[in-house]
């Protein structure tokens, strides 16, 4: 495997919530993509109802086709989750989750949990969610540390969320949450909406992503490589400009094609993967990685 400066493409669940885990894990084996990206849906991996014999034999199937998880990403837009509510209950619950997360993570070997800030009313006063956000954060980034799990935020789109939502969003949250273990997303389609660059995002943040979703949009969606307008073959050659040697995965759902074939359309982006390393991008072909970010 090369060591020269890029990022590794991991797998991921994404696009497969209409078909069985099994058949995902699967198709990562197959194509060589030995870390992936668990995607926390049931009913694939349901984080409030797993039990601690269900996560050992999720690690055990993994475990047969030579797959490790690399980053847990828990469901965090949908249903009833939501850390920075206004409802005492809710967000009491939603960090629970969390927090429950770092523990699965342990368990399947994993060293990265997947965040996002959750969300406010529509009209409240901005300060009084990103508070709760903030102070959510800092109990799951907390919790998560003292177990060996390292926390990642990605900015949403502000129709997603109307707290943290671009690259300044991020920086201002870590400042707020006050904790060196909440590192950043770089997601192609939230910075693109914002109207970012990866030296924006970097300059803003003061630092290197430390894991990438590499997905197309107009500009919008979860759109497989070449489905939408975004240059990801320019973003994959700016991050490995700026010396990016982290991971990068493709965010593919909200399409009816993607969860009829999802293999077909993960193809379809490591094909692109692949086109943008001819052009001299300086990223890695698909390996199991040694180096970390």
């Amino acid at each position: 495997m090369s060591s020269a400066p890029g990022f590794t493409i991991t797998g991921s669940n994404f696009g497969y919530q209409n078909h069985p885990l099994e058949a995902c894990l699967n198709d990562m084996a197959e194509l060589g993509l030995h870390e992936i990206e668990l995607w926390a849906i049931a009913p694939h991996l349901d984080i409030a109802a797993a039990t601690a014999s269900q996560v050992r034999s999720l690690a055990r199937s993994l475990t047969r086709r030579g797959l490790s998880v690399r980053c847990l990403t828990p469901e965090q837009l949908a249903g009833p989750v939501n850390i920075a509510s206004r409802e005492d209950w809710l967000r009491t619950s939603s960090v629970a989750l969390f927090t429950k997360a770092a523990r699965v993570a342990v368990e399947l070997g994993c060293g990265t949990l997947f965040l996002t800030s959750g969300r406010g009313y529509e009209g409240e006063p901005e300060q009084a969610m990103w508070e709760r956000s903030a102070g959510s954060l800092h109990a799951i980034v907390s919790e998560a540390q003292s177990l060996g799990v390292s926390c990642v935020l990605e900015a949403l789109q502000p129709v997603e969320s109307n707290i943290v939502t671009d690259s300044a969003g991020i920086a201002r949250m870590r400042e707020l949450v006050g904790s060196n273990n909440l590192h950043t997303v770089l997601d192609t389609v939230a910075m693109t909406v914002a109207g970012e660059t990866v030296a924006g995002f970097v300059a803003s943040t003061g630092a290197l992503p430390r894991h990438v979703h590499l997905v197309d949009g107009d500009p919008a969606g979860h759109l497989a490589w070449g489905d939408g307008t975004i240059d990801l073959a320019g973003i994959v050659h700016e991050l490995a400009g700026h010396g990016y040697k982290g991971y990068a995965s493709f965010e593919l759902f909200g399409n009816g094609r993607y969860s009829q074939d999802p293999r077909r359309a993960l193809e379809q982006c490591l094909t692109a993967f692949g086109a943008a390393l001819a052009e001299g991008s300086g990223a890695r072909q698909p390996a199991n990685a040694t180096d970390r970010p």
